[in-house]
């Protein structure tokens, strides 16, 4: 006869899952602090859009997928862009928009199926827009890693920054590579930390914000405002992601042995990501998605409870009132940053390559290499099309023109056949 008492079991198994869901706040560190402190938005309103984000996504699945959300990085240009030309405001009226187009994604789902979404948006479409997304990055990695000024100036002795820059990118690789168990999971974080030990060495850190700052404070919420220009210019740029959100819970089924595709549905998960993103917008919050590297905690921690996410969602909204957190992760020298960013901007033109590869794109077929090569042209080069009111270029432009070279350009006879 069992003697265990099942308040006490019930107590332990709380207390685990709390542990483990504020554990996955450090590996959803890369999206959840490293987007707002590149982008300029407030890291505190990150937490706090990404732990209500979580919170809608599991009322939207019923509760049934272990997943945290957090910011896909291939926002991270747009953001920049959006921001330096129309403003936060406006920027996030635009994401809004590009939040109610995983809604109609997901509406699209449910009254097709998955294989609609497959022939919209194929994998010569993704791959090259994604290629684009982390190379059109390549320039603010290198200008903050050697610590130069918005006016392209260095701010700092170009060896110190140089020093810095390498042992960050360096700690990152080695624990990517090399590191066991849920180190293996937190290479951002990792490097973030050797990076910020050697900046204190050099004296770079400004501690004045951290001094400044209360212990408690409410988070600096912008509420967005709707310029079409911004509206036009993000919509597209929710493609990538898109498709991104259909890898996380493929993969994520594939571990908890469940197909998330049938119950509660793609359409929902869909739903949730379009919801918590549009959500994230209207208090200046960035987008948000399902992250991948949650995916790899879940996988080594077996924690499949979406309990566990409930969790991690109240710890994050917790630490977005706790002022001092925010203004000690803006102490962060923007090269220590950007060594780091010199590897997650590249692995993002990686993961588009690998979608062409994984997939089996043939380059050799005319449509395809045609696709593919003007998608790159245009993107890299900073082709502009301008329509009057308002212009359509880099990601945006990229993403709509893959769509229609994708539907206008007659298929080969072999594309006919598969």
């Amino acid at each position: 006869m069992s003697t265990t008492n099942p308040i006490t079991a019930g107590s332990g198994s709380r207390f685990r899952n709390a542990l483990t869901g504020a554990q996955m706040l450090f590996v959803a560190f890369g999206a959840l602090v490293l987007v707002p402190l590149i982008t300029g938005l407030d890291p505190n309103v990150a937490f706090f859009t990404a732990g209500c984000g979580t919170l809608i996504f599991q009322i939207c699945t019923k509760r049934q997928v272990p997943v945290f959300l957090a910011s896909s990085f291939a926002f991270i240009a747009p953001i920049i862009y959006g921001t330096q030309t129309w403003g936060i405001p406006a920027t996030m009226g635009g994401l809004m928009a590009a939040g109610g187009l995983y809604i109609c994604f997901s509406a699209l789902i449910k009254l097709r199926g998955v294989d609609v979404l497959n022939r919209l948006l194929p994998p010569v479409v993704v791959g090259p827009v994604i290629i684009v997304i982390g190379l059109n990055l390549a320039p603010v990695a290198v200008n903050m890693a050697l610590g130069h000024g918005s006016d392209g100036k260095p701010l700092f002795d170009t060896n110190i920054t140089l020093i810095i820059a390498f042992s960050s990118l360096i700690s990152t690789l080695l624990i990517a590579i090399m590191a066991k168990g849920m180190l293996k999971l937190i290479p951002i974080l990792g490097g973030i930390t050797i990076g910020y030990i050697i900046s204190l060495f050099f004296g770079v850190v400004d501690f004045t914000p951290v001094r400044e700052a209360p212990w408690f404070a409410i988070p600096h919420f912008q509420f967005p405002e709707f310029k079409l220009e911004a509206i036009l210019y993000m919509i597209p740029v929710a493609i990538a992601p898109a498709i991104e959100h259909v890898g996380d819970v493929l993969a994520i089924g594939s571990v908890t042995g469940k197909d998330y595709f049938k119950k509660p549905g793609l359409h929902r998960t869909m739903l949730g990501d379009g919801l918590a993103t549009s959500f994230a917008s209207l208090l200046g919050g960035p987008p948000n998605t399902t992250y991948s590297e949650v995916t790899g905690a879940v996988t080594l921690t077996r924690a499949f409870n979406p309990v566990i996410m409930t969790w991690a969602a109240g710890f994050a909204i917790l630490v977005a009132f706790t002022a001092k957190i925010g203004a000690f992760l803006q102490t962060i020298p923007m090269m220590v940053m950007g060594g780091i960013m010199t590897l997650l901007f590249g692995s993002i033109a990686v993961v588009g390559m690998n979608t062409l590869i994984h997939h089996k794109v043939d380059l050799n077929d005319p449509r395809n290499m045609c696709i593919v090569s003007v998608i790159l042209v245009f993107g890299i080069g900073g082709m502009v099309v301008d329509l009057g009111k308002y212009t359509l270029q880099g990601i945006a432009l990229c993403a709509v023109l893959a769509v229609l070279l994708n539907l206008l350009l007659p298929k080969s006879a072999q594309e006919k056949m598969n």
